[in-house]
């Protein structure tokens, strides 16, 4: 019998799983992105990714739990991809129009470069369950965080008013949610550009800013 060291068999482990994990993370973009989470069964995405139902019990839990590793894959893109426009070179000297739009593109971009992915973060969360309620609502959570920042950055650039913005970034981040998820729904697929501006001008007019001429 040969002996082989226990490293290189838990590294064997470890790249099926991670294989098991790929193929299940490809099948729920897929099915939740195609067809929708509530048509979409464990057996369907089991099938799809060629692995036994135990592989989704366990690295995901569920197929909510999926659909929640999803949403994050996706949503930390786009959260990642502002972050890198925040630290780009020229954005401390821009003013917050400017500011806006590097970053509501970025993020737009960032998020609906597969149309897949924008209905799963988007729609396919919305009214599942209590627990996916509760995760989306972490998230909007740290956007407003995020967002509160900026408006208080540009509060003292003199470029809004001296107030408490948190209240409404808040409702800013779920109005800006609300229209994401109004794209995602419609057939015809709007440009980045183009949602960039709209967002462009719900969060200047929110903070009461104009968008210069």
């Amino acid at each position: 019998m040969v002996d082989v060291p226990v490293d290189q068999l838990t590294g064997a482990v470890d790249g099926v799983r991670a294989r098991a994990r790929g193929q299940l993370v490809e099948a729920g973009l897929e099915l939740f992105g195609v067809y929708g989470y509530a048509q979409t069964s464990e057996q369907d995405l089991c099938e799809m990714a060629g692995v036994p139902v135990e592989a989704l019990r366990d690295e995901f839990g569920s197929r909510e739990g999926l659909l929640m590793a999803l949403h994050n894959q996706i949503t930390t893109a786009g959260l990642r991809a502002s972050e890198v426009a925040l630290l780009s070179e020229g954005m401390d000297d821009c003013p917050l129009e400017q500011r806006f739009r590097r970053l509501f593109h970025a993020y737009v971009s960032a998020v609906t470069r597969d149309l897949r992915e924008a209905r799963v973060t988007f729609v396919e969360v919305l009214g599942v369950s209590p627990a996916v309620d509760a995760h989306c609502k972490r998230w909007r959570d740290l956007w407003t965080d995020f967002l509160t920042g900026e408006a208080e950055r540009a509060a003292v650039r003199g470029e809004v008013a001296e107030r408490d913005h948190r209240v409404v970034v808040m409702v800013m981040v779920g109005t800006v949610h609300e229209l994401m998820a109004h794209h995602a729904r419609r057939p015809r697929r709007a440009r980045p550009y183009e949602v960039t501006e709209e967002l462009t001008k719900l969060g200047l007019a929110m903070l009461g800013a104009e968008m210069a001429d």
